[in-house]
């Protein structure tokens, strides 16, 4: 507006009334009721999953995953909208849906979801179409079809197109694993898993948001929301029953015992914990009564040595890619695995349960090895590698 021409308080009043529906004063968009009005329907949905009333689910717009998820027991279920994309009477809401399974979740498992609303009707209230994955996240169970639930002692297995006798089984399994795990570690953890149990690899990786091809021969794999020490966090085991029913019994005890350690070791694990010591550990668990020796149990490992292929050093986080060399990705495991033997074997298991946690206790990665290895072992990096080669040549030469 060309010149400056003064405007009386009274003119300015009226003027920011004229446009509150429009702009607010002071320049600020005034904000979209819409967001508030999808919030306070996705309370109620959450509500009335809690309190497994259909009726009132089917209320707040369509019923379907109801019946999904009912058999889950819920401690906890809440949504929180992130943002609101509205076109008329139309509207796409980012939302946050946290939830916990009741008597395993300390802390609540967080998943971005998209929720799809519109109105009508002479009261013109938002009412739910559909509720599915953010772009880029994973499934819940309940998106794949009827989750059947399995109780065993010390787990809760919830399983899609799975029989009750399979889903039995690895309830059975996991309830091996635990006390298993808690002989192993030392440190305080909740003594009770959640097994996810999918219908193929594809819901595998449908659950972890990622390609198939990604888990093709994992038999399973740990996730959970790192907290560090000051919480617990939700975990899953999740299983890729194709290549899980491959293994034999001994293997598929190893398989869940392993992962189970992941959850023992959660709180203790951090971004300064390389990948040959959390994964060589959760293995060291998992073999370490079952009667297995270095030869059998690291087969590829042997043969690298017996070849004259002794590894210059322990394996990196790059070594444990799912995409990497079949054989190359066992012998990361294998080496990862024969280092926790060897601090068990040479410093006792006590001292291998203090490293692991020195080592995590660190913020980041620099120096948290060399201190945890001086600190616990008396030992430095290279010296520590020295000896572990020359393990190595011990057990396979």
């Amino acid at each position: 507006m060309a010149g400056r021409t003064r405007v009386s308080g009274s003119s300015v009043v009226a003027l920011c009334l004229l446009l509150v529906s429009l702009v607010a004063c002071g320049g600020r968009t005034a904000a979209d009721p819409a967001r508030a009005q999808v919030q306070r329907v996705l309370d109620r949905r959450a509500a009335a999953v809690l309190d497994q009333d259909r009726a009132a689910y089917a209320r707040t717009g369509t019923g379907a995953g109801f019946d999904n998820l009912s058999a889950v027991p819920l401690a906890a279920w809440s949504y929180r909208v992130t943002d609101v994309d509205r076109t008329g009477d139309t509207a796409t809401a980012g939302v946050e849906l946290r939830y916990r399974v009741e008597g395993y979740d300390r802390g609540p498992v967080t998943a971005a979801r998209t929720v799809r609303l519109s109105r009508d009707g002479p009261d013109g209230r938002w009412s739910v179409d559909s509720e599915r994955p953010a772009k880029e996240s994973g499934q819940q169970p309940w998106d794949q079809g009827v989750v059947e639930v399995v109780r065993g002692t010390h787990s809760l297995v919830l399983g899609v197109g799975q029989s009750t006798g399979a889903l039995r089984g690895y309830a059975d399994l996991a309830d091996r694993a635990v006390p298993a795990v808690s002989d192993a570690w030392d440190g305080d953890w909740a003594r009770r898993v959640v097994v996810l149990v999918p219908k193929s690899l594809e819901g595998m990786a449908g659950l972890l948001g990622s390609p198939a091809s990604s888990y093709r021969g994992i038999a399973a794999v740990t996730t959970g929301e790192t907290g560090g020490r000051e919480r617990a966090p939700a975990d899953r085991i999740i299983v890729n029953p194709d290549a899980y029913g491959l293994l034999g019994s001994l293997g598929k005890q190893v398989v869940l015992t392993h992962e189970t350690t992941h959850v023992a070791t959660r709180a203790d694990t951090t971004a300064a914990t390389p990948l040959w010591l959390s994964e060589g550990y959760a293995d060291w668990a998992g073999y370490r009564d079952s009667g297995r020796t270095p030869a059998q149990a690291a087969p590829e490992m042997a043969g690298a040595v017996r070849e004259g292929r002794l590894p210059a050093g322990l394996p990196t986080d790059e070594d444990f890619g799912f995409t990497a060399d079949a054989d190359e990705l066992a012998r990361a495991y294998e080496g990862g695995w024969l280092a926790c033997r060897m601090i068990a074997d040479q410093w006792g298991e006590d001292r291998l349960d203090a490293f692991y946690r020195a080592v995590g206790a660190h913020d980041d990665r620099a120096g948290a090895v060399e201190d945890a290895m001086n600190e616990v072992l008396g030992t430095e990096p290279e010296d520590f590698t020295a000896r572990w080669r020359e393990y190595l040549r011990a057990e396979f030469d």
